[in-house]
């Protein structure tokens, strides 16, 4: 580097550098010509491939196959750090896996993916992605129907450390289920959604049960299985179990939940959505004395005795989300029970409820620690009722309305009320304006007011339903009449299950009204 630069005194581009109390050293601004001062030193090739690696981790996947193609290091440091993987499963992948697991020989976390029309791998060529990947922990398919329960027992035989599994729409079927929690006795995370292999067998089924997963398995997660109740072994035998999610699945799961409620358990989170459950379900549910997380979504047959219920035994509840679909079976009485039992409650999200000033106004007295609420599609949220929000709760940070008779009336008392107030959302309210808006984005500067005008969006779907002729309004919540028609049911709950599907069915209308809190 030199002492000092021919130039005695600094030049206005230059810097100074004090590297010590004794003397002074100035470096000139870099000049490629300059060969003088910097030679042909390649700082970049000094980086360690430690560090390197680390570097590769703070970028994006386009700009990681960028950074690879800059030397044979870099390609090669990039493919030993990158440790999550996401291939098309198509049949053609078979020919490329030695390849491409040669290079990336450190995956641990792996996303098979197959589109509707196209020939997925078949049981040789995940076999051989388990030779290559013995450290997997993370392993997700979805579309994957070549697959057959041999190719999932010799997969589970080769990676023993999987600890999060999740399948979609795959052929297998209980025997290679009961092969991965057989042999992956780490496995903490199961996701299984249209596994059609499982559908087989009818009432002589075989059941899937924990294995040696038992003890590890904290969250399972069950969406659109015909033969869920094949599976009640496995959700009855975890009883590490903290999170349960249900999700349109056949079947009566009344008997599911009173087993859970019998014993010890340790969940948290419940989520319930579409299911034949009653309040006997939720009476079950009551005895999980750690509950904090619930939804109930859907579900016809529960009633406000359910609600009251887990309301006073569930004493932890933070998070509550209830669904009632317009059936009038959950209201005031319900949500009493949760004024006065939910002191921890910080989230709710209402729909299809129709709750009055009443139990609002003990739930906003009562919870003082709700920082979020959310009311849809109730017939009679009004002016009252949003004025007795605003008072009274004070740690409210963000509230949603859609779909209810309120007014610029309304809505101007968050203009004194709720000093906490982060955002406030107001979908499809008719009576609300925007200068009622802009005047409270005025009066409080740092609230977010969303305003979804209704006018514009009638007149955009008044124009698409000219354009196709069609009949049915997509943003009004229908009435629940869809009839599905599912052949052998379960013959201990044949009566309400057809009742069930043919007054509401499981599988129509999944986007009547979307979610209000997304994470």
């Amino acid at each position: 580097m030199g002492q000092s630069s021919s130039i005695s005194s600094p030049s206005p581009g230059s810097s100074q550098r004090f590297t010590g109390p004794a003397y002074k050293t100035e470096i000139s601004t870099y000049n490629p010509e300059d060969r003088g001062i910097f030679g042909n030193i390649d700082y970049i090739s000094e980086i360690p491939d430690e560090c390197l690696a680390i570097i590769f981790q703070f970028l994006s996947s386009g700009d990681r196959k960028q950074c690879s193609l800059v030397s044979h290091r870099w390609l090669l440091v990039e493919g030993q750090s990158r440790h999550r993987l996401s291939l098309s499963a198509q049949s053609e992948l078979l020919s490329n896996i030695p390849s491409l697991f040669a290079r990336f020989d450190s995956v641990t976390k792996l996303v098979l993916r197959c589109e509707r029309r196209s020939v997925s791998i078949n049981d040789d060529a995940l076999v051989l992605i388990s030779f290559r990947c013995p450290n997997l922990i993370r392993l997700k398919l979805r579309g994957c129907r070549e697959l057959t329960d041999v190719g999932m027992t010799a997969f589970a035989k080769n990676c023993k450390g999987l600890k999060k599994f999740s399948c979609g729409s795959c052929m297998f079927g209980v025997k290679g289920m009961n092969a991965v929690l057989g042999h992956c006795s780490s496995l903490e995370e199961l996701s299984v959604k249209r596994l059609r292999g499982s559908n087989d067998g009818g009432a002589t089924a075989e059941l899937i049960s924990p294995g040696a997963a038992a003890s590890s398995l904290r969250t399972i997660c069950l969406k659109e299985l015909y033969n869920g109740q094949c599976f009640q072994p496995l959700i009855t035998g975890c009883n590490n179990l903290k999170t349960l999610k249900l999700l349109r699945c056949l079947g009566d799961w009344d008997r599911v939940l009173e087993v859970i409620g019998n014993r010890k358990n340790c969940l948290v989170d419940v989520h319930l959505e579409r299911l034949q459950v009653s309040d006997a379900g939720l009476i079950a549910i009551s005895n999980f004395l750690d509950l904090e997380i619930l939804h109930i979504v859907k579900t016809p047959e529960c009633t406000d005795a359910g609600v009251i219920a887990v309301a006073e035994r569930c004493k932890l509840l933070r998070k509550l989300h209830i669904d009632g679909w317009r059936t009038n079976r959950i209201g005031n009485e319900g949500l009493l029970s949760i004024a006065r039992h939910s002191a921890n409650l910080q989230e709710l999200v209402l729909i299809g409820v129709n709750p009055t000033s009443i139990s609002l106004g003990a739930i906003a007295s009562n919870c003082m620690k709700l920082e979020r609420l959310a009311l849809c599609g109730s017939d009679t949220v009004a002016d009252e009722e949003i004025s007795c929000i605003a008072l009274k709760c004070v740690a409210l940070k963000k509230l949603c309305i859609k779909g209810c008779p309120v007014s610029d009336q309304g809505i101007e008392a968050f203009a004194w009320g709720c000093p906490n107030l982060v955002k406030i959302k107001v979908k499809k309210c008719r009576e609300v304006t925007v200068e009622v808006a802009d005047w409270l984005r005025a009066r409080k500067g740092s609230l977010v007011v969303n305003l979804d005008l209704c006018e514009a969006e009638a007149e955009a779907l008044d124009a698409s339903v000219s354009d196709t002729g069609a009949q049915d309004d997509a943003g009004e919540v229908p009435p629940a009449v869809s009839r599905v028609t599912v052949a052998d049911a379960p013959s201990s709950s044949i009566g309400r299950l057809s009742v069930f599907k043919s007054r509401f069915g499981l599988f129509g209308g999944r986007s009547l009204v979307p979610c209000t809190f997304r994470r």
